[in-house]
């Protein structure tokens, strides 16, 4: 399953060998752990489950997942397409490049990762 990195902005550098940030490799590229088998199965469990979600709730306006960042403290809003394209790179690179934050984002158009679960649950059950 490969999703297209239409959730990326493009690189406004590419190709172009005066890149500020080409001075950024010099001490050698990082070498990325490739994911384990289990981790992969996992990154493709949640593109699955990501287009399920979207498939509910983006027509109820919902744009996209937030997320809690242990790391800095902030929310982070990720939309649709940019976090399939995220997890995408993940699954293809083993690892997620930096992104720009969401522009202005309206808290009220996003969702925790657990509330699609708990919508999907309700949606799909055959109750």
């Amino acid at each position: 399953m490969d999703v297209a990195f239409d959730g990326l902005p493009p690189d406004p550098f590419a190709g172009d060998p005066y890149d500020p940030a080409l001075s950024l490799d010099e001490g050698g590229a990082e070498e990325h752990e490739e994911l384990t088998e289990e981790e992969r199965e996992e990154v493709v469990a949640d593109l699955a489950d990501l287009a399920v979600y979207q498939a509910l709730l983006e027509h109820r306006g919902i744009r996209g997942i937030l997320v809690d960042c242990a790391d800095c403290g902030e929310q982070h809003f990720h939309e649709w397409n940019l976090l399939r394209s995220s997890l995408q790179q993940l699954l293809d690179e083993g690892q997620m490049r930096p992104h720009e934050p969401a522009f202005d984002p309206d808290p009220a158009h996003y969702v925790t990762w657990e509330y699609c679960r708990g919508y999907a649950d309700a949606a799909l059950s055959d109750d």
